[in-house]
């Protein structure tokens, strides 16, 4: 008798745990749709500053979400640079300061990538990434951005995968123009 009690008691906790786990997963899908509803993106990479950021229809505004292009998608997927997410291959967008627009100049380098004559600093394209895979850098030389399209790269961190790797970014891949909203 105190077995079969103690079998129910059991029973008990673990509906009770199970309903508690749905109930979390709903809340958080649903903070989420929410926050994405509202404009808001929290950031945890360290391609920008930790923080939470907010869609603006400013055209002008320097933070862009998007999704990459491919193969670069894919590779973003297969290594884990991107976690589940809205884009059209289930991945995360990607956020990143527009470093160059229509006209600008860049030079990417061994040294980096330069806009307009100003070498960006952390811009440096590297050869392997933190699990020690291989980087392949696009390739150096001198370019003028072209009309719909922009540069992208984070100053903030030497290991941001950004236009470094896969060049020039299609306006029409950006997804979201944001700004800080809260940060650290």
């Amino acid at each position: 008798m105190t077995a079969g009690l103690l079998d129910r008691l059991r029973n008990n906790r673990l509906v009770v745990v199970r309903r508690i786990a749905l109930v979390a997963l709903g809340v958080s899908v649903g903070a989420f749709q929410l926050c994405d509803f509202l404009g808001l993106r929290f950031n945890t990479s360290p391609s920008l500053p930790v923080g939470l950021y907010i869609a603006t229809a400013d055209g002008d505004a320097n933070l862009v979400e998007f999704c990459p292009a491919e193969p670069f998608a894919t590779l973003a997927i297969v290594r884990r640079y991107r976690d589940p997410g809205v884009c059209h291959d289930g991945a995360a967008p990607l956020l990143k300061p527009v470093v160059a627009r229509s006209g600008d100049m860049v030079v990417l380098s061994a040294r980096g990538m330069s806009v307009n004559g100003v070498l960006l600093p952390n811009t440096a394209p590297l050869s392997k990434d933190t699990k020690g895979r291989p980087l392949e850098a696009w390739p150096f030389g001198r370019y003028i951005v072209a009309p719909e399209t922009v540069w992208v790269a984070s100053s903030y961190h030497p290991r941001s995968f950004d236009s470094r790797y896969f060049g020039p970014v299609s306006t029409a891949a950006i997804r979201q123009r944001l700004k800080p909203l809260l940060t650290a």
